[in-house]
């Protein structure tokens, strides 16, 4: 028995060294691909700039921030690859119900950070950088340093792109169990303090406009997150009464 166990762990650990192997093959391959198009990406985060030409004062300060752009974006491209791989290697230790649920996660969680990157690209970038570009420019010229610029619109994508899991995380507690929409509406003069909170510290600028705008999407997606939680708590219900 002691030896089929450890056959058994050898058997996962190459499969999961063949896997990694995968990955890092085919990250190799659309970063690779990434730097023929790195100068359409870089204008495309331009865009919000509205018109803005960064600058850079060190040496190597433009070829690494170019190479993290690729490396970023080849790895957008392969995150389905990635995802594949990673659902490969859970999958045959879940159970059906777990299985199922994992295959329906995974794609409506990157649907979702997708568009909360595009939310925050087309709606709330133009909004910040607009003030913040815009905040004394009657005194000084602004230099932007574009390693500075980069960090932090791929900083807002991600971070805006992570707050619109927040319906699906609630949805999938809901249907789990773990959680009832009734305690998520008790808990709901406590989030828009958070989200306040959150926006707050999200959000490159002071001004209210822009926190009010993080801040609010916030709550809106709490409440679609609650309505979820209530339809994924009938389901559950209808699933129990027909297996009882």
């Amino acid at each position: 028995m002691p030896e089929d166990k450890s056959l058994t762990l050898t058997e996962h650990l190459r499969e999961l060294r063949s896997r990694l192997i995968k990955v890092v093959i085919v990250l190799a391959i659309t970063t690779g691909l990434s730097l023929f198009f790195t100068d359409y990406i870089f204008r495309f985060l331009l865009v919000p700039a509205g018109g803005i030409k960064p600058v850079f004062i060190e040496v190597t300060e433009m070829l690494a921030t170019y190479f993290k752009v690729a490396l970023l974006s080849g790895f957008v491209i392969a995150l389905p690859f990635i995802l594949y791989q990673v659902v490969m290697f859970i999958a045959p230790g879940l159970k059906p119900r777990e299985r199922k649920w994992l295959f329906i996660f995974l794609p409506a969680a990157f649907i979702s950070f997708v568009a909360g990157a595009l939310f925050c690209y087309y709606i709330m970038l133009p909004a910040a950088l607009k003030f913040l570009l815009s905040f004394g420019a009657d005194l000084v010229t602004p230099q932007i340093r574009i390693s500075n610029y980069v960090d932090l619109v791929l900083g807002m994508m991600f971070w805006v792109g992570i707050v619109f899991e927040t319906p699906l995380v609630m949805y999938f507690l809901a249907r789990l169990g773990i959680v009832t929409p009734q305690a998520m509406g008790r808990f709901r003069k406590f989030f828009i303090v958070l989200a306040f909170v959150i926006a707050a510290v999200i959000t490159p600028t002071p001004d209210p406009i822009n926190q009010m705008l993080v801040a609010g999407s916030l709550i809106v997606l709490y409440e679609a997150g609650v309505l979820l939680a209530r339809l994924a708590a009938r389901a559950r219900r209808r699933a129990t009464e027909s297996t009882s």
